[in-house]
């Protein structure tokens, strides 16, 4: 018998994913991460600050030296990043830029001060921070960003459009578990950043009541009455009992994780700092990512002449840039057409054989064929017996040369072949005369040593040659 109900949570698990996948990308999410050479503690708060922004940002985001901006830009997109969140360092402070993609604006910070968490904690007594927390994204708090001014309305906006917006009436709230807090102090212009653990507890009893709420049982061995412990609540340390007022004091309107919290009932809503802390201070306004006009800059104040003048030597370099591009685009419009011109080879496709034809583009350099001559391709002509290509006469060397003056030594002559061989050579010595003297070869043939100068001889290459003559045709006969 099979399982009942599979179905069901399958398609359930199904809904619910599609759910996730569409709420997560409906969802602002930021990048953080340093440019250039920050530090160990600037280091340290990226990471901090990657904390806060979770899970809505890349916590294990690494950052190599060849990186550029537009590394991150073309990754962004895919990825759904709204927002950069860019530290850098300088010798003198250490600034901070909030960019909103694609196309801005721009926010450059100056931060005057920053502590990092693990000193946050470790000033505090007791501290609540552990994981659960981290699994939803912090409610943002915004304080005294009412003032009139455009750059005050836009600093406000670009912080509200990167943390998730809520709906008040659909908000679970045991979601909210952290709260991200934004002053901003009129007089001195920074804006103060803070990071709380949120927690809420009922009120109305007494503190021995509140212990045994939170199964946390006190040490009762000098009571003689449970009734002490709820009705005095003796025993217990000062640091127990909680301040609580009309500041923190509110009306749940659904049930809280946490034992005693119930709906309609009064619970005080307590938060403790887990840091980082920051104090930033607004320099300028940009209206691109990155570069474009600036909107806003606290320290220097144009005039609107200048500001007009700017305007118009920007619209100037963006003319060039067009011109430039224009003519780069004529240029290479030419190139292709002079490449499609030199190109001469024509591919020929007839049924399944491919032919080249390729036309020559030097047709003076052919070779000449005379009148009457078949068009077939010339033969290679092959070097006879004895001939060999020119030789360069500085460059040609014999080897091994007989004397000093370049002539051969006798011993290095080949005889002559066929009736050559017993011509008289011209205006010299008859082949019979004797050389002269201490010469040992003179007219002498080599190999020849043991016979007499002068002496009978029989030529019988001509009768070699009719016997050869006479054996082929009685061959063919």
């Amino acid at each position: 018998m099979g399982k009942l109900g599979t179905s069901r949570p399958l398609s359930c698990r199904k809904a619910a994913s599609l759910v996730a996948e569409e709420t997560y990308s409906t969802v602002p999410h930021t990048f953080v991460f340093q440019r250039g050479q920050i530090g160990r503690n600037v280091g340290q708060l990226v990471l901090d600050i990657r904390r806060v922004m979770e899970p809505f940002t890349a916590r294990s985001l690494k950052v190599r030296k060849k990186n550029v901006l537009k590394d991150f830009v073309a990754v962004a997109g895919p990825l759904g990043i709204t927002h950069f969140s860019i530290f850098t360092k300088t010798e003198n402070s250490i600034n901070m830029r909030l960019a909103r993609l694609p196309k801005g604006p721009t926010l450059y910070f100056h931060v005057a001060k920053y502590t990092l968490i693990k000193d946050v904690i470790s000033s505090l007594k007791r501290h609540r921070m552990h994981e659960q927390q981290f699994s939803h994204h912090p409610l943002l708090v915004l304080n005294n960003f009412g003032i009139e001014g455009m750059h005050i309305k836009l600093m406000a906006t670009m912080f509200q459009n990167m943390f998730p917006s809520i709906n008040v009436h659909k908000l679970n709230l045991n979601s909210i578990k952290r709260c991200v807090l934004l002053n901003y102090d009129p007089v001195s212009q920074e804006v103060e950043f803070r990071h709380y653990s949120l927690k809420v507890v009922p009120v109305g009893m007494s503190r021995g009541v509140k212990k045994l709420m939170q199964e946390k049982f006190p040490n009762m061995s000098k009571l003689e009455d449970i009734s002490e412990l709820l009705m005095k609540g003796v025993n217990l340390s000062e640091s127990e009992a909680e301040q609580d007022g009309d500041h923190n004091i509110t009306e749940l309107p659904q049930v809280y994780s946490g034992r005693g919290n119930m709906a309609s009932q009064q619970s005080a809503v307590r938060l403790t700092e887990i840091g980082p802390r920051m104090t930033l201070q607004l320099v300028k306004i940009v209206e691109g990512m990155g570069e474009g006009k600036v909107l806003y800059h606290s320290f220097v104040s144009k005039t609107e002449e200048e500001l007009q003048e700017m305007l118009n030597r920007k619209e100037a370099r963006l003319k060039e840039k067009e011109e430039r591009k224009r003519k780069q685009e004529q240029n290479i419009a030419l190139k292709k057409e002079k490449r499609d011109q030199n190109n001469f080879t024509v591919a020929i496709c007839t049924g399944s054989n491919l032919f080249f034809n390729s036309i020559d583009m030097f047709p003076g350099a052919k070779r000449k064929r005379g009148p009457g001559k078949s068009p077939k391709p010339f033969k290679k002509r092959k070097l006879s017996q004895g001939k060999g290509p020119p030789h360069d006469k500085k460059s040609f060397k014999l080897p091994d040369r007989g004397n000093k003056y370049g002539g051969k030594r006798f011993g290095d002559r080949k005889p002559p072949e066929g009736r050559n061989r017993f011509r008289k050579s011209e205006g010299g010595k008859k082949f019979g005369q004797k050389g002269g003297k201490g010469c040992r070869f003179a007219g002498q043939k080599k190999g020849d040593a043991g016979k007499k100068f002068g002496g009978p001889k029989s030529f019988k290459g001509r009768a070699v040659l009719r016997n050869n003559r006479k054996v082929l045709e009685e061959k063919r006969t």
